[in-house]
């Protein structure tokens, strides 16, 4: 049972699955952050002192009309510096694990069958008895 779930969890998908996770949910307001607060200050700069941010107006005097080319490059650099984050701190660990377990470096735990188990409960009982008639 321990080894199916653990088959489960080590699977590609499940890895997937948790990557889409980890980008859509918590990492995205760390990453919106930095974007918000330094990325799109420093692209408001070079758009100018009338234009309220890297981008132009198709009407001028129109503020519905301004095509914010800066949001747009702010969305690309949170795209990037989430899935590098997720890349280096998930993606790669699991991929050299996962190769580690089919090359044979790291061992199969297996739980012990249940007379292994009886054998050592037996072993306790003999040396509680021991101690006690030594004492």
């Amino acid at each position: 049972m321990v080894k199916g779930f653990k088959d489960f969890i080590l699977r590609g998908n499940v890895v997937d699955l948790a990557v889409a996770v980890v980008i859509g949910a918590a990492f995205t307001g760390i990453v919106t952050t930095f974007s918000e607060k330094i990325i799109n200050p420093m692209l408001a700069a070079i758009g100018g002192a009338d234009v309220p941010g890297l981008g132009f107006h198709l009407r001028t005097g129109n503020d519905a009309t301004f095509v914010d080319i800066g949001a747009v490059i702010s969305a690309m650099i949170n795209f990037v510096i989430v899935a590098a984050v997720v890349y280096f701190v998930i993606v790669t660990p699991v991929t050299r694990l996962m190769a580690m377990r089919k090359r044979g470096e790291i061992e199969e735990v297996q739980a012990p069958t249940e007379d292994i188990v009886l054998l050592g409960e037996i072993r306790d009982l003999l040396r509680e008895r021991r101690e006690r008639d030594l004492v």
